[in-house]
């Protein structure tokens, strides 16, 4: 398929992109797998901040896997979904202990690390290293379905046709398709949002099918969520105690972090399944790493 957007979607990037620590030409291929790691869960304004204190405490992979798990869980802080620290760690390891220390470069070897899926796997190799792959986040899902495909919103779940799309659509020099990849990515975050798309701003406007169509709007989709009263509630405050503890804490401590006693054994429960937080020989719980052995 001829690309026909691809100019004007990247004249305006040139002259729109956000200035990112992540995108700058120096910026590390750890830099980038960080960021997409963090950014899979939680909205770039909070990663910023977070994302410069990881890699000052943590340059390399190396310096990351020489310390504990729970050094990266308590780093992570209120970032949401601390699993994504653990995996960080883990994945820390493996890069020090397979890949003398670096980030591969191949889509599938990054797809053996723990988190990484195929699109944070695609996301790295394009944009760490400049290759040729289909990046399909919800931001690009949702600019190719009302460009081309005239939809409003796309599926809940990437289908095979978008991923052909995608794929059809990606100019042919690798470099330039890294850049058409971020610039689709960049123009939905900030232009063909999901709520209020800003359809004058769009350089690519005249050409959408969906604008052409008087766009027809699609599915509603559900609310998200709530998060207050949750297990996610929970789990987020007894996290807060264990990061916050400079010693092994005593059950009662967590227990004073939520009222419901039933959904608070749940939540530490799975905490302790995730590999989140650990029991001690004296029946107290740690960040994983913390204090002594745990119990076996």
């Amino acid at each position: 398929m001829s690309n026909g957007y691809a100019g004007p979607v990247l004249d305006w990037y040139a002259a729109h992109a956000r200035d990112l620590p992540w995108r700058q030409p120096d910026a590390s291929p750890w830099s980038v797998l960080v960021s997409e790691i963090m950014l899979q869960q939680t909205p770039v304004a909070r990663v910023l901040p977070a994302h410069a204190a990881w890699l000052a405490r943590w340059p390399a992979p190396a310096s990351l896997a020489a310390d504990a798990p729970g050094d990266a869980v308590r780093q992570w802080g209120r970032l949401g979904y601390p699993r994504r620290a653990l995996w960080l760690h883990a994945g820390a390891r493996i890069l020090t202990d397979e890949h003398a220390g670096q980030v591969p470069a191949s889509v599938q070897a990054l797809r053996e690390l723990p988190g990484v899926g195929s699109y944070t796997a695609a996301a790295v190799a394009s944009f760490a290293f400049g290759q040729r792959h289909a990046v399909l986040d919800t931001n690009v899902r949702r600019v190719l379905g009302r460009l081309v495909r005239g939809e409003q919103m796309p599926p809940r779940s990437a289908s095979a046709a978008e991923v052909r799309l995608a794929e059809a659509l990606l100019p042919e020099p690798p470099s330039r398709a890294a850049r058409w990849s971020v610039a689709v990515m960049e123009l939905g975050a900030l232009v063909c949002t999901a709520a209020r798309p800003d359809c004058a701003s769009c350089p690519v406007a005249a050409q959408c099918a969906w604008q052409r169509a008087g766009r027809p709007a699609g599915t509603v989709r559900r609310a998200s969520q709530r998060y207050a009263g949750t297990d996610r509630e929970c789990r987020g405050r007894m996290m807060a105690v264990l990061r916050d503890a400079a010693e092994p804490v005593p059950a009662a401590r967590l227990e004073a972090a939520w009222p419901d006693r039933p959904q608070q054994a749940r939540a530490l429960s799975t905490l302790i399944a995730d590999g989140l937080a650990v029991v001690l020989d004296d029946h107290t719980y740690a960040l994983p790493g913390d204090g002594p052995l745990p119990r076996t």
